[in-house]
Order: structure tokens, then sequence, then C-alpha cells
């Protein structure tokens, strides 16, 4: 019997960054409920004003809306680089 064939040790430049992408675009929801439950531990502060609370809280949420602009931005570029690699009868 021969050995069954190894896959490659390393992905192509292409297809590791396509992964990292998705990884990346799967941690943001997390990533903006951790920051986003933060103010929580702040409630009981009385040195934390509410007006800070509400600018860290927009704050984070157009950081989040930016995050996911840009990561769909290199999502839609990757359908489109893996699209063209494809033939069509």
């Amino acid at each position: 019997m021969t050995p069954p064939a190894k896959a490659p040790l390393f992905l192509e430049r292409v297809r590791y960054r396509q992964r990292r992408v998705r990884d990346a675009a799967k941690l943001t929801p997390i990533l903006g409920m951790v920051l986003l439950a933060l103010p929580l531990l702040w409630s009981g502060d009385e040195t934390v004003p509410e007006s800070q609370t509400l600018i860290y809280v927009f704050g984070v949420w157009v950081g989040l809306v930016v995050i996911a602009a840009t990561l769909s931005h290199f999502l839609r570029e990757d359908d489109d680089e893996s699209t063209l690699g494809e033939k069509t009868d």
C-alpha cells in the first residue's frame, strides 16, 4: 500500500489572507460585546460621568461600523479574485 498523499504544509498567500479576514469578521461581534459591556462595570463608579460613558459607547459603535465596512471590502475583493480564476462555460 502506498501512503496517502500529504496536504501541503502552507497555504498560498491569497487563501491564507482570505481565512484570516473571515476569522476577523467572525470575531468582530465578540469584540463588540466585550467593549460594549465595559460600561456596565463603570455603572457603580461615581467618578465616571454618564456623558463620557455615552461618548465611549457611540465611539465603540462607530469603530465597529468602520471595522465591519473594512472587512466586508476585503471579503468582497477576495470573492472577486476567486471568481476570476473560475472558468464559466
